[in-house]
Order: C-alpha cells, then structure tokens, then sequence
C-alpha cells in the first residue's frame, strides 16, 4: 500500500530542491501518494497573509508524515519562522539532525558521525518576546528592578527563556530511545548551567535524571561554549548531542561545517502525532529557478524519512547512491566542486538523474 505523504514544496529554490527528492524517493521503488501543499512567503496574498494555512497543518496531522522543501524565514522583521511554528502546532519536540562524514567531501575532517537531538518547543525559539518601549516591557523592567533582579535599560527588547521539567524530561528520554534504537554508544547533554542556574540548571539536572534511568547508554554533560571548542578539536569524542532549542540550532550548523557545509545536512522533526522531514539550510532564494542548489540535504532527509516509514532497504540503497554520486564528483552542484565557479558544476535536476541512475532505475 502506498505511504501517504505531505510534500510541501515550500518557496525560494525549495521547489526545485523538492521535486528532486521526490523524483530520488519514487526512484526507490517505494510507492508514494504524494499530497502537495503550499506554505511560506509565496502564498501569502492568497492565504490572508499566513504563510503557514491551517490546511496544511490538517494535512501533515491526516497523513502523519510530512517531508518539506525551505521557506524563507525574514530577517528581522515580517512573519515569524514558519518552521518553528509548525513545530509549535504539531509539539514536534524533538528534532534530530545527523552530521555524516561522506568520502569525497572536501572538509577539514573524516569520519565524522555526530546526531544533534535538539528541544523544539520551548527555550528562546518560544518567541515569548516584548519590544522596547512597549508597557509590557516597561512594566517588567521595573518589576525586576523593584525585586532586586537586576536593572535593565528601558530601551531594551525582552525575550523569555521557558525550560520545563517536562519537555526536558522528554527530549533527553527521546535521545536515549534515539541511541538506543540506533546502535549509538553515548548522549552527551549540553548546557550553560553555570550560569543559568534555573533554565539551564534545571535542564541539566533533569538531564542527569533520565541518565540514572538509562544506564545502559554512557551519558556526559558538556558547557555548550566548551563542546564547541571540543568539537572542532575532537568531534570523533562525540555521538548523540541533547540539546535545547537555541544551542541545538547553533550546535548542529557547526557539526555541519565539521562535514562539509549545510548542503548535506538532512534534518526530522518528531512528535507524538506526525513527524517532519526536512533540510537544515535556508531557502536561497537568489538562485530561485536557476537550477543550481544542491538537493542532496533534503535526499538525505528522505533517506530519513524511509527509515521512519521502515522502508529500510529503500533507505539504505537511497543513501548509497548519494554516497557514491559525491565520491565520483563528477554529478555534483557548485558548492561540492574544488572551486565554486568549477565549469563542470551540474545542476540540481541532474543530480537527481545521476542519483537514480546510482540506484539502476529511470522515471
């Protein structure tokens, strides 16, 4: 029977990078009834200005699996995240995000195999935030200052920084299943308790908790400006990151760089009612149309996704032939060349030929 699955091109050059991946997922084999639905900057003015329509997040809850091109997320200023808010709406707490050494990668490192597992909900991702000079702001600066918190300058912008026992509790449960199911040897929790005693306190404790509770699996905990320095000396000492929400976006685009950039950076997102698969990098969309990004970190999230679905041998025989297209480098998009203006460079679309020629199929 076919796997229904939400397929949500998203904007930019996400289009593109989106039916790539699902030319590479019908290529497996694996029968898809593929339900699209459009999200993100570009059906705004139809949508009343949402980019995120309430049809689609009925979508993704009906089929339980979704798997997701970028959207553009603006700077600064506009609608906020429309990933974190579908994160939000659907509590997909937890996020997992494989860093992978793959040969043929220029990269300072080899062999590298690190999963952040990464708080989705809550933290400063939480959006909880009061401008400068509003009366809620004002209000809470004389609060702290009257309580002897701390005085804050009245032209300051105010984030809230939530850290529950209970969504901690179930994202370091979420990493030990993670490893366990997984074959991975340790988790490593990753805070700044030091100074955060009551955000960042309270995470470590409940972290040390959990551990006492699955000591099959080695547990450490790392300082996250310390791991940081570790992992660009020794990434080969780490396995399974737990993070929070912030440290956990920050930590795993450097992981990231440790494998060659975000191009091959696939990404989940998972939660008690769906799961969403979707790449880590943003939606680049000066090259909208150009057929020129690199598909190969939302490949890599199908790859994921198939693995969820337990389609297995899809899974591997999918990663496989990504593995050998990068290693050949002849099939492969700019950013994977020696140099970025390297004329031999192909384009998004016939990556997704080399890649299915990998597997023995056309479509």
């Amino acid at each position: 029977m076919a796997h229904r699955v939400t397929l949500i091109p998203g904007d930019g050059t996400g289009p593109e990078i989106a039916e790539a991946t699902r030319r590479v997922l019908d290529a497996t084999g694996v029968e898809f009834d593929w339900d699209v639905q459009q999200a993100g900057a570009d059906v705004m003015d139809s949508q009343g200005g949402n980019p995120l329509p309430d049809h689609v997040l009925e979508s993704i809850e009906r089929n339980g699996v979704a798997i997701k091109g970028p959207i553009t997320t603006p700077v600064g200023t506009g609608f906020r995240s429309v990933n974190v808010a579908l994160r939000k709406s659907l509590d997909l707490y937890g996020q997992v995000r494989p860093c992978k050494s793959y040969p043929g990668v220029r990269s300072r490192y080899d062999n590298v195999d690190l999963v952040v597992v990464r708080e989705n909900t809550e933290d400063l991702y939480a959006g909880i935030e009061l401008e400068e000079g509003t009366e809620g702001a004002l209000e809470l600066i004389a609060w702290l200052d009257q309580h002897g918190l701390g005085r804050i300058r009245e032209d300051s912008g105010i984030s809230v920084k939530p850290i529950s026992v209970s969504g901690t509790r179930r994202i370091v449960e979420f990493a030990f299943d993670y490893a366990r199911k997984n074959g991975r040897r340790k988790v490593t929790a990753v805070h700044k308790a030091n100074i955060m005693k009551f955000t960042d306190g309270l995470y470590l404790r409940v972290a040390r908790e959990v551990a006492a509770e699955n000591e099959d699996v080695e547990f450490e905990d790392r300082i996250v400006d310390n791991l940081s320095m570790q992992l660009v000396q020794r990434p080969e000492e780490y396995d399974v990151l737990v993070c929070p929400n912030l440290y956990g976006d920050i930590v795993s685009d450097l992981c990231a760089g440790l494998i060659g950039g975000l191009g091959l950076a696939p990404g989940g997102n998972f939660g008690t009612r769906a799961a969403v698969f979707e790449p880590t990098h943003g939606s680049a969309p000066k090259y909208t149309g150009q057929n020129k990004v690199n598909p190969m970190a939302m490949m890599l999230s199908g790859v994921m996704m198939l693995r969820h679905l337990e389609e297995r041998d899809a899974a591997d025989r999918l990663e496989g032939a990504i593995a050998d297209v990068i290693a050949e480098g002849a099939q492969v998009t700019y950013d994977m060349k020696p140099t970025r203006d390297d004329p031999t460079a192909v384009g998004t679309s016939e990556v997704a030929d080399a890649i299915i020629d990998k597997m023995g199929v056309r479509v």
